[in-house]
């Protein structure tokens, strides 16, 4: 009987040891990696640690916080590793799955590889003055993880929910410029959808479709796409133009470069805020030569800007001349202007779509 009670006090002595070695002297007990794994498992936590030695070029609180943040490093890391292994899992549960199509379309928006948002993470340090070392740990429960992506996984879509609704009615009012900018805004969102929903399904192993709320996002974004491919049928310009031949205030390349666009879906508006692109010409016609024949050279100079109203800012800009020769000065004129729109659309209609 003696000796079995010996043997339990041995290993309650062996169990305690790191307790009562590093417990000491304000020496955390997470110091100790069994003590750590045991007060820290890893079913319930993540966790990052690091040690960082105290040099002549490394003072104690340089030392300090990069030992803070390697321990945090170490515990991101921990974190997109359980992602990305998750996500390699779905990929392949998922084939010839009703999930595989959209998991696919925008999943790859999301980049495990981007540092992870470890929310409620605490980060405590040590420093050894025997040792000169600098002792970190991090640390952060999943169970709060989960509490916070489930809240972030429902705001986000809650969002694009209200931008798609938003832009259903202002598709209804032929709002088609405003309601393309409301998807737009929403489109962003989808990829902190996902990215909840990979954090979710990787730390919550119950976590089940209804509570990563699959089922409604795929409509969103069916919903998305649908009205995207619909709006896109009819692209609004605005175009501004300041055209002279020789003193005369014209419309011709303004008319051309619309009539040429208007065989590539686009539509025209009277008003700049109703428009997804604005354009802006600027064209002067001036005689360049005339020839012995009597035929006279006239060159069309210009400068055209092309506004994204989406993006907010100009995605092109150039200048241009032309030239064209006719007996009559001014259908010279007319010609090389009218040259000058074809190049402009050329240069454009990539741009406008």
């Amino acid at each position: 009987m003696s000796k079995v009670i010996n043997k339990y006090f041995l290993f309650l002595f062996v169990l305690l040891f790191p307790y009562l070695l590093f417990g000491q002297n304000n020496v955390p007990s997470w110091i100790n990696a069994d003590t750590r794994n045991v007060r820290y498992p890893s079913e319930q936590y993540y966790t990052g640690f690091s040690i960082v030695i105290i040099t002549q070029n490394k003072n104690q609180e340089k030392a300090t916080e990069e030992a803070k943040q390697t321990a945090m490093s170490d515990l991101s890391n921990r974190v997109r590793a359980a992602v990305s292994s998750n996500k390699s899992h779905k990929k392949t549960s998922i084939e010839n799955n009703q999930e595989e199509r959209i998991y696919s379309e925008f999943s790859s928006d999301v980049s495990v590889c981007s540092q992870v948002e470890v929310v409620g993470s605490k980060v405590e340090t040590h420093f050894d003055q025997r040792e000169n070392k600098v002792y970190a740990f991090a640390y952060v429960n999943k169970y709060e993880l989960i509490g916070y992506y489930k809240s972030n996984l429902s705001v986000n879509i809650n969002q694009i929910e209200s931008f798609v609704k938003t832009a259903q009615d202002l598709e209804n009012q032929n709002e088609k410029a405003k309601a393309r900018q409301q998807l737009e805004n929403a489109k962003p969102l989808f990829s902190k959808v996902r990215y909840a929903q990979d954090i979710l399904t990787a730390i919550d192993v119950n976590a089940s479709a209804d509570d990563l709320q699959q089922a409604k996002t795929e409509s969103l974004y069916n919903k998305l796409t649908q009205m995207q491919a619909r709006l896109a049928q009819g692209v609004y310009v605005y175009v501004e133009s300041n055209e002279d031949l020789f003193g005369k205030k014209v419309e011709i390349v303004a008319n051309k470069v619309k009539a040429e666009l208007a065989q590539n879906g686009c539509s025209f508006v009277d008003a700049s805020d109703q428009a997804d692109f604005y354009l802006k010409i600027s064209v002067n016609v001036r005689i360049s030569s005339q020839n012995d024949e009597g035929t006279i050279i006239c060159r069309a100079d210009g400068d055209v800007e092309l506004y994204d109203t989406y993006k907010q800012k100009v995605v092109f800009g150039d200048a241009f001349s032309e030239k064209a020769g006719h007996a009559s000065q001014e259908y010279a004129g007319r010609k090389a202007m009218e040259k000058t729109a074809s190049e402009i659309v050329k240069k454009i209609k990539n741009w406008i779509q």
